[in-house]
């Protein structure tokens, strides 16, 4: 149960924090910046690790505990609580945005600028690889307390350059809740699927080089 709250209030941060910054952006005429909003997101994911990865993993994103479960680092039984709990925390905060600033038509929610197959592969590239600094930051004892910095940067940098184009969501759960709560679910199923896609490829991955001898010597 500690893990399960650990994730919804991971989750709320991440969503309240990343979408909030996004909402007060609007409202004060940009005075937060797209490089702030970045930031914001890559803050928010960097802290919430340090702070409750030691009771949930920190996952904060129903891709990530997906492809986690597709690892032998994770109880594929805590699947579903992990999601719920996350998709709870999420939907929190967008609610709470809503009570804050009822003016805002969007609540930062994620949508293409350009056509669907665009922010689709971008969507799962950018998932990839933020599901391969996790998998492989955190596997290497000799740098896993490093695991915050290198995710949230990651976080960030993909914001920094993507978010235009896509939103840079790689998160089912940051994606679905502004969407629901603001009624405009057109482009969700795009923040839904391509997440978890290029989480999965992810862990394919990292299994294929754990299988490596060498790499495994290289972690001990």
């Amino acid at each position: 149960m500690k893990a399960f709250i650990a994730e919804c209030i991971g989750t709320f941060a991440l969503v309240f924090c990343g979408t909030g910054a996004i909402v007060i952006n609007d409202v004060s005429d940009g005075m937060v910046t797209h490089p702030g909003v970045a930031i914001t997101f890559g803050l928010i994911v960097m802290v919430m690790i340090y702070a409750f990865r030691s009771t949930s993993g920190a996952h904060i994103n129903p891709a990530v505990t997906l492809a986690f479960s597709l690892t032998d680092r994770f109880d594929r039984k805590q699947v579903i609580g992990y999601i719920v709990a996350q998709i709870i925390g999420a939907f929190i905060a967008s609610f709470l945005l809503r009570l804050l600033f009822p003016e805002h038509l969007t609540l930062g929610m994620t949508v293409p600028s350009g056509s669907w197959y665009q922010t689709f592969i971008l969507e799962i590239i950018l998932t990839f690889l933020l599901m391969i600094v996790i998998l492989f930051v955190s596997q290497n004892r000799s740098i896993d307390h490093f695991t915050g910095l290198a995710v949230g940067g990651t976080v960030l940098l993909e914001a920094l350059f993507a978010g235009p184009i896509t939103g840079a969501s790689m998160n089912p759960a940051r994606s679905i809740s502004p969407a629901v709560v603001s009624g405009q679910i057109d482009a969700l199923w795009i923040y839904l699927l391509a997440p978890v896609i290029g989480a999965c490829l992810a862990s394919f991955t990292w299994r294929g080089f754990s299988s490596d001898p060498m790499t495994d010597a290289k972690n001990i």
